[in-house]
This record gives C-alpha cells, structure tokens and sequence, in this order.
C-alpha cells in the first residue's frame, strides 16, 4: 500500500469540483497538497475551504497548457514540501460543438488543456520523482468521452482519448522508476461545469436517464477512485471507470 501521509501531491484544476475534492482527500489521508488553477480568486476560496480539513495546503496560479507553468508548479511543490509524490492532472474544459461547426482556436484550446498539458504534468512530475528515486504516482483525470464518441464532443473525446493512450505508453516507460501512471475515468458528474444552471432541468434529466444508477456521479466519489490508484501498488497503466454503469451499455 502506498502511504499517502506525509506525502505531497500535486493537484491541477484543484479550486473547484473533482479537483477540490481530492485535494480534501488526500488532506484527510495526512498528505501535504499544491492545488493549482488558473483563478487566483477561485484559488483563495478553495484555500480557505481546504485550510479547514488542514494547514498543509498551498495555491499556485497555473495554466497547464504552458509547459514552463508547469515545470514552476512542480518547482514550487519542492520549494515548498521537499518532494513531488503524487501528480493528479485534472485540469480541463468542455465545449459543445459538433465537428463541422468547430473552431480550428475552439479544438486547439481544448486540445492544448485536456490533452498536451495533461502531457506536461506526466513528463516534469516524473522527471521530479526519477530525481528522488522512490518512485511515485500520476493519475489524470479522462473520462467515458475518451472510450465512446459524441456528436456534439469532438475535441474533447480526441484528448481524453489521447490521455488514455498516453497513460499507458507512460506507464510502460515509467514502470522501471516504480512511477505508476492512471486514469479515472468519470461518468458525468455535478459539478460547476454540470448542473441545472449549465445543462438546464431538461438536460440534466437527459444526462441522468444515461447512466444505469439513474443519477450523476459526486466528486467525492471520482475523488475516492483517484485515492484508490495513488494508494493501490500493483495497478498502473489502468483506466478506471466511475460512471454509473454508462460504459456497461
């Protein structure tokens, strides 16, 4: 079992959702956590909900599709707790159009988010754990979208298809360092970006007749799996799904 107390972890899109919510997990398990994001006021807020459950948490203002941003978030992660242990990239967008109406800017945006900077954080956080040589875990946030198409999702089940594949080239290259690299995979889950507000009533219903369990997920739950993979030895290169049954179908 990989001891999450006294470690440090790294969270990307951390100031809210599933992010959030791992954050607080890993803060119950005992571990010293970095929440990144792009919002410094978002970020104060998150703080000030975290610093709560404990005092061993810090922000750092963050955009994950820079890859000199990323090497500071790690460095900062050093400077500030001594090591990086566990790497969650969860940061990410969505957006709604179907192929033939999209942006060349709409699907590089997405893409250059959900997918190359999710390549970012795998690359300096490994290079940071090869550096301390006990190993370490890298779980990134995918998703149902990156295993089934959608219509209406075209730039969004491209990355997280590409983060699922790039997990497991990561996990084979990493395995030697005893680095393990996953993926949870949620369903749809309420949060900020689905709810009543973004989705209207009718659509949330729509979302919800999707999955078996008749309901969205909680980001305490997708938080719960991503515990599950940092702590878990003898799992890397697997993808993890939390989806209410969607995949089942």
């Amino acid at each position: 079992m990989f001891e999450i107390n006294g470690k440090t972890a790294v969270v990307t899109g951390g100031t809210s959702g599933i992010g959030l919510a791992t954050a607080k997990a890993f803060l119950e398990k005992g571990a010293k956590v970095v929440i990144a994001g792009r919002n410094e006021e978002r970020g104060a807020k998150a703080l000030e909900e975290l610093k709560a459950v404990s005092p061993d948490v810090v922000f750092h203002k963050t955009d994950t599709s820079d890859p000199e941003q990323v090497k500071e978030l790690i460095d900062f992660a050093v400077k500030t707790y001594g090591s990086v242990d566990i790497m969650y990239n969860n940061a990410g967008i969505a957006n709604f159009l179907p192929v033939d109406q999209m942006s060349d800017e709409d699907f590089n945006k997405l893409i250059s988010i959900n997918l190359t900077g999710v390549f970012y954080g795998i690359k300096y956080a490994a290079i940071q754990m090869e550096k301390q040589g006990h190993g370490g875990a890298i779980v990134s946030t995918s998703s149902i979208e990156g295993t089934i198409g959608d219509p209406n999702l075209p730039s969004y089940n491209a990355a997280k298809g590409g983060v699922n594949l790039l997990t497991q080239s990561a996990a084979l290259a990493l395995a030697k360092y005893n680095i393990r690299v996953n993926t949870v995979n949620p369903g749809y889950i309420y949060t900020g970006m689905i709810n009543e507000k973004t989705m209207g009533e009718d659509g949330m219903k729509r979302l919800e007749a999707l999955h078996p369990l008749g309901r969205l997920g909680k980001a305490e739950e997708i938080a719960h799996g991503v515990v599950f993979l940092v702590e878990n030895e003898f799992t890397t290169g697997t993808h993890l799904y939390i989806d209410g049954g969607y995949t089942a179908q």
